[in-house]
C-alpha cells in the first residue's frame, strides 16, 4: 500500500473494524464484558502500523446497544491532521436476516436530521439511528456519554487550525445508519466547528425522497456511496429486483428460489420508493473480483456469493487496503463426541494465547485449555454438557463462526458431515471420494435424491461413491452421506455437477 494511505482504504479499514467482537461469546457475556472485548480488539487493531490506519487514530468513545443490536464508536487522528470519524456497526447478522428484520413497510419523519422540512426514513433505519444516538459508553474512554456528547468534548478540545474534519462511516446497516448520523450531526451546535464528510460502504436505503433531497442539500466535504457493483445489499430497497439477473459468467446464475426469497424480502417495503443519498461510486463493474469456488446454479451458491461479495474482507481489497487481523477459525475437532472430562484436540487458525473455549453454551475454564504457540491447535477439556453442539473459540477479535466440521455430539455417535468431494464434477457412473467426518460400514450416500449403488467405505473421513444416474445429468447437486437417522447437512463443499452420461 503506498505510504500515504487513501481516505476510501482508511475509512473501510476503519468500518471493518466495527466487526470486532461483534458476536457474543457463545457461553454468555454481559454487555460490559463484550463491550470491554471489543474495544480491547479495537484498540489493539488500531495501533496496528500494518494496517491502512497506520496507528494513527486512538479511541475516544464507544457504545454497544442492549441486546448488541447496534454499536458506534468515535475516533480522532494522532498525526496532527485534526479529524475523526464516528463509525456505526449495524446489527450482527448475515444479510437475509439485514434485509428482513430491518422494517421498511412503514416509514417515519426524521427530525433529528435538522431539516426545516419534514423528511421521511424506514421505520426499522430510524429505529436503529436511535440506538445508536441515545446509547451511552459504559467504559472508558468517555465513560457514561453518548456520541454527541463524546464528540463534542472532543471537538472542544481539539485546535481550531486546521479546521476539524469529521467523517461518518460504515459498513452494511452500518452504512445506512452513518447516513443518518451526518445530518444530525451537522444540526447540532459546536464549540469548534467541523467540517463534515460522508462516505458510506455497502450501505442499504435508509429513506425515501425527501431525505435524498435534504441530505443532497447539505454542503459535506465528500458524500460518496462506494459500492461493489455485484453486492446485492446496497439495492435494498432502491432496486432489489434488478439482481435476480444475477450473476454474469462464471456465474452463479439465481435458482427459483433465489428470485423468490428476492422477490419477497422486495416487497417488504409495501409500495414506498426508497433512494440511495450521496454520489455513486462503483468497485468490481467488471465482476472480476468473485469466489470462484460458488459459480454453480444452485442457490447456497448463490447466497455464498452474495455474502463474499459483501463482506468486509472483499471492500477492503477493492479500495487497495489490507485485510484487518481475522478472529479465530475452527477447521475440525478429534475427536467429534465423547463425555465431559474428555480431550478434544481444536484444530484451525488465528488462535491466540487470550483464546476462551466454548462447547454450545457451556464454557472451558483457563486451567482446561491449552493453546499452541503456533496459533493453529487447542487441547481443552470437555466441560458439563448434552447433545450436539458447536465448538466455538472466542478472543478480543471476535468469535470463530459455527461449522458442521466444528460439531462435537456429547454421548456419540460422532455428527456426519461432508467437508469436500473429489472430483467436483463427472459424468454418471465416476467414482467421486468424499471427505468429512462420522462415516461408517453400511453409510448410504445420496446425489440429491439418488441413492449410489457403490458405496466403498474407506475410514470414519472418507468413502468412495459412484455417481448414479439421474433424470438430468446437467445439474449441480448435493452428495449427502446418511449413518443410521443422521444425514450430514447440505454446503458448497458437497456440490457435484453432471456432465452427462
Amino acid at each position: 500500500m503506498a505510504p500515504d494511505p487513501t481516505i476510501a482504504q482508511v475509512t473501510m479499514t476503519l468500518a471493518a473494524l466495527a466487526a470486532t467482537g461483534a458476536t457474543t461469546r457463545p457461553s454468555g457475556e454481559t454487555l460490559e464484558q463484550q463491550t470491554k472485548r471489543i474495544i480491547t480488539g479495537i484498540d489493539a487493531q488500531l495501533s496496528d502500523p500494518a494496517l491502512a490506519t497506520q496507528d494513527s487514530w486512538e479511541l475516544v468513545w464507544l457504545a454497544l446497544s442492549e441486546a448488541n443490536a447496534n454499536m458506534a464508536y468515535l475516533v480522532r487522528s494522532t498525526n496532527g491532521s485534526n479529524e475523526f470519524a464516528v463509525i456505526a456497526r449495524g446489527t450482527d447478522a448475515d444479510w437475509t436476516d439485514i434485509l428482513e428484520d430491518l422494517e421498511v413497510g412503514t416509514v417515519v419523519q426524521f427530525p433529528e436530521s435538522g431539516s426545516p422540512k419534514p423528511i421521511y426514513v424506514s421505520k426499522g433505519a430510524k429505529d436503529a439511528f436511535t440506538r445508536v444516538v441515545t446509547a451511552r459508553s459504559i467504559a472508558s474512554p468517555s465513560p457514561n456519554t453518548t456520541l454527541a456528547q463524546a464528540l463534542a468534548v472532543a471537538l472542544k478540545a481539539a485546535p481550531s487550525s486546521p479546521q476539524p474534519t469529521v467523517y461518518l462511516t460504515g459498513h452494511s446497516l452500518g452504512g445506512c445508519i452513518a447516513s443518518m448520523l451526518a445530518p444530525y450531526l451537522q444540526a447540532q451546535t459546536w464549540t469548534n466547528q467541523p467540517k463534515f464528510a460522508v462516505m458510506t460502504y455497502a450501505a442499504p436505503t435508509a429513506g425515501v425522497q425527501s431525505f435524498v433531497d435534504y441530505f443532497d442539500s447539505v454542503p459535506w466535504t465528500i458524500d460518496e456511496r462506494q459500492n461493489n457493483a455485484y453486492d446485492l445489499v446496497p439495492h435494498a430497497w432502491a432496486d432489489l429486483d434488478t439482481t435476480t439477473d444475477w450473476y454474469p459468467s462464471p456465474g452463479p446464475q439465481a435458482t427459483d428460489e433465489v428470485k423468490l426469497l428476492i422477490e419477497k424480502i422486495a416487497r417488504r417495503t409495501n409500495g414506498n420508493v426508497y433512494v440511495q443519498p450521496g454520489t455513486l461510486c462503483l468497485m468490481n463493474t467488471g465482476y472480476t473480483s468473485l469466489d470462484e469456488k460458488l459459480v454453480n446454479k444452485t442457490t447456497q451458491d448463490f447466497l455464498g456469493q452474495v455474502a463474499y461479495q459483501h463482506a468486509n474482507s472483499t471492500y477492503l481489497d477493492l479500495v487497495g487496503a489490507p485485510d484487518v487481523p481475522s478472529p479465530p477459525v475452527v477447521t475440525d475437532l478429534s475427536p467429534t463426541f465423547g463425555a465431559a472430562g474428555d480431550t478434544v484436540t481444536i484444530n484451525g487458525k488465528y488462535f491466540s494465547q487470550d483464546s476462551m473455549v466454548d462447547f454450545g453454551r457451556f464454557a472451558c475454564t483457563a486451567e482446561d485449555i491449552d493453546i499452541d504457540p503456533s496459533g493453529l491447535k487447542i487441547t481443552a477439556k470437555v466441560p458439563n454438557g448434552t447433545g450436539v453442539v458447536h465448538v466455538r473459540v472466542t478472543n478480543t477479535l471476535g468469535t470463530s463462526p459455527a461449522i458442521p466440521m466444528s460439531q462435537f455430539a456429547y454421548g456419540g455417535p460422532a455428527p456426519v458431515v461432508v467437508s469436500s468431494v473429489s472430483p467436483t464434477n463427472g459424468k454418471v457412473g465416476t467414482p467421486v471420494t468424499i471427505n468429512g467426518e462420522g462415516f461408517t460400514q453400511g453409510a448410504t450416500v445420496h446425489f440429491k435424491d439418488k441413492a449410489s449403488g457403490s458405496v466403498e467405505f474407506v475410514s470414519t473421513r472418507q468413502v468412495i461413491a459412484t455417481a448414479p444416474d439421474l433424470f438430468d445429468v446437467h445439474q449441480t447437486v448435493n452428495i449427502t452421506v446418511t449413518v443410521g437417522k443422521a444425514t450430514s447437512p447440505t454446503s458448497p463443499d458437497d456440490e457435484f455437477t453432471y456432465t452427462g452420461r
